[in-house]
Parts: C-alpha cells; sequence; structure tokens
C-alpha cells in the first residue's frame, strides 16, 4: 500500500483482518472489514471509490497446511477469488493484479525457472494458484479482464527504514524464524538435510518485499498502457540454501542460531530459483535488493524493533 500511495495511486483496502493489521495500512487508506467471498462487500467497495484495477493478495500460502487441508485452501484461494472476479465483472472494472507463486512450477525440470517451463505443482497451494491463473483468459475473453500473475518467490525483508515487516501469529517464514531463534526463542526446524544440492538442503530465491511491490507498481502501469495479458516470474535468479540464511541471520544478528534437523515436508521441491528476464524486458522491473544479507539485515531491523510475540 505504501508504494501504491507513493506513487500516487488513491488505494482502498478491503481485508477480513484475520491475518492482517488495520494499522499498518497507511493514513488515509479506507479500509473495508470483510472477506474475499463476500462478493456483496467487494462490489460496494469497487463502485463507492470508483477502481479501475483490483490487486489480489488475499490467499493462504501455507505448503504444508495445503496438503493436509485441501478443501480448506480450494474454498479460500479459488472460490473466494473467483468471488472477486465475479464483483469485478458486475462493477466493470477491467485489470486485475493476481499474487501467484512458483509453486506452480512444483519439481522444475531446469532452472532457473523461465515462465515457458510445464506447470506441475505438487502441493495443493500451488494448484489453487494454477487454478485461477487458468481461468483468467476464460474471464478476458468473456469479460474483458487484463490480467497480469505474478509468480512470486520466496518473499523475504522488510521496508529498509524498518517501519513495516512481518507480524504474523503463526510464523512460517525462514528468515524470521530463525531471526527469533537468533534472539532466543526456540530452535529452528531444519525440514530436510537430504535434498540433492550442495548442503543438502533446500534452495530458494529470496525476493526483497520492496522489490515485489515495485513489481505490481510496474504491472498496474503495463495493463495501464495496453499491455498484453500473462504470467511472469519475480525472484532474483540467486537461489540460496536454508543453512546459508541460518549463517547469514547468524552474521548479522551477531549470535549463532540454534536449529534442529527434521524430516522433510511434503509438498516442498528442493530447488527453485527463478530467470526474471521476461518481467525485466517487458515491465521493465529490476530487483534492487539482490544481496541476501541487505534482505537479512533490513528483516532484523524490524524485528529488532517490532519484538511482540518475539521468543517462544
Amino acid at each position: 500500500m505504501r508504494a501504491l500511495t507513493g506513487a500516487g495511486h488513491a488505494v482502498a483496502v478491503l481485508d477480513d483482518l484475520s491475518a492482517g493489521h488495520a494499522e499498518s495500512l497507511p493514513n488515509g487508506v479506507p479500509l473495508i472489514k470483510a472477506a474475499i467471498h463476500d462478493r456483496d462487500a467487494v462490489h460496494r467497495l469497487l463502485v463507492d471509490h470508483r477502481a479501475d484495477a483490483v490487486m489480489h493478495f488475499a490467499a493462504w500460502l501455507k505448503v504444508g497446511e495445503s496438503v493436509e487441508k485441501p478443501v480448506d485452501y480450494y474454498q479460500n484461494n479459488v472460490v473466494g477469488t473467483l468471488a472477486v472476479l465475479g464483483a469485478m465483472c458486475d462493477a466493470g472494472v477491467k485489470r486485475f493484479i493476481f499474487s501467484s507463486t512458483c509453486a506452480v512450477y512444483g519439481e522444475p525440470s531446469t532452472t532457473p525457472i523461465v515462465e515457458t517451463l510445464p506447470t506441475n505443482p505438487i502441493n495443493a497451494y500451488g494448484e489453487t494458484k494454477l487454478t485461477i491463473e487458468r481461468a483468467l483468459p476464460h474471464l478476458e475473453r468473456a469479460h474483458g479482464i487484463t490480467w497480469i500473475a505474478l509468480r512470486y518467490f520466496n518473499a523475504a525483508g522488510a521496508w529498509p527504514d524498518g517501519s513495516i515487516g512481518e507480524d504474523h501469529a503463526d510464523e512460517i517464514h525462514l528468515i524470521p524464524l530463525a531471526i527469533r531463534a537468533a534472539n532466543g526463542g526456540r530452535a529452528l526446524k531444519v525440514f530436510g538435510e537430504d535434498y540433492p544440492t550442495p548442503d543438502g538442503t533446500c534452495l530458494r530465491d529470496y525476493i526483497h518485499v520492496c522489490d515485489l511491490a515495485t513489481a505490481h507498481i510496474r504491472a498496474l502501469e503495463a495493463l495501464a498502457g495496453g499491455a498484453p495479458s500473462g504470467a511472469y516470474n519475480i525472484g532474483t535468479g540467486t537461489p540460496h540454501s536454508v543453512k546459508a540464511v541460518i549463517e547469514a541471520v547468524g552474521r548479522v544478528v551477531g549470535r549463532p542460531v540454534a536449529w534442529e534437523s527434521a524430516p522433510r515436508r511434503p509438498g516442498d521441491p528442493a530447488v527453485l530459483y527463478a530467470s526474471s528476464d521476461r518481467a525485466q524486458r517487458e515491465l521493465g522491473w529490476q530487483p534492487q535488493y539482490t544481496d541476501l544479507e541487505v534482505i537479512v539485515r533490513h528483516a532484523w531491523q524490524w524485528h529488532s524493533t517490532h519484538p511482540r510475540g518475539y521468543v517462544g
């Protein structure tokens, strides 16, 4: 939201606040408390605020949980998103930016991952995102909704000045969990040390949240300028192992990260990292924060000054 308002866009937010925080919104940004499944509420927001585009972030994203509870994930991520799209059709809103995921690729046949690789998710989370991606061309043909799906890799970091960052009651992301472990919290669990990677742990592409925000603005500008719909990878193109992240957190925090080995989680691919050449070429987007230690440092600045629920 801060990036959008900073770029001169008028913004209104719909959120049921089950995971979000009203206090994180910039001053003056209206908040409508409702679920995405409430098509009437979404429609009223779009009409009342004369919306010309929708950015959709309201998905559940825990891979392991999606394997255990696929019905819940389809209900939220597919049924809920279709309600949003239906409200857009009703209100005549024609531009849609969708937060998708690298999980649509499953176990990629080659890396770095390019958008033309086959999509073959290995967990329900990835399947729900791909379901919406596959629906979007049909909505474009029937209702004229142009769209861009941004396939996130591992979102990480925080606003560089430490004013915005992750605040989850049930934290699942590696960097904040490693920071907690280095700061006296429970030991970090490393899920699998027997992957076919140099140190046996998963390799992931960590993309700074500020670069993600910029990608959304570039996507919005592209659609406004008449660009065709499509899907884009948003990553740095550089993979880092779980153990490399642990070491980076230890250096930044100045204390070792306590960790323990745990079995692999179902649905976790060994290696995921992006080629974002298409986004750079077609959207004019370029990641600015590609150094893992800088990403960790920004996250640490947030967590060290916002310690709610920090130890445990």
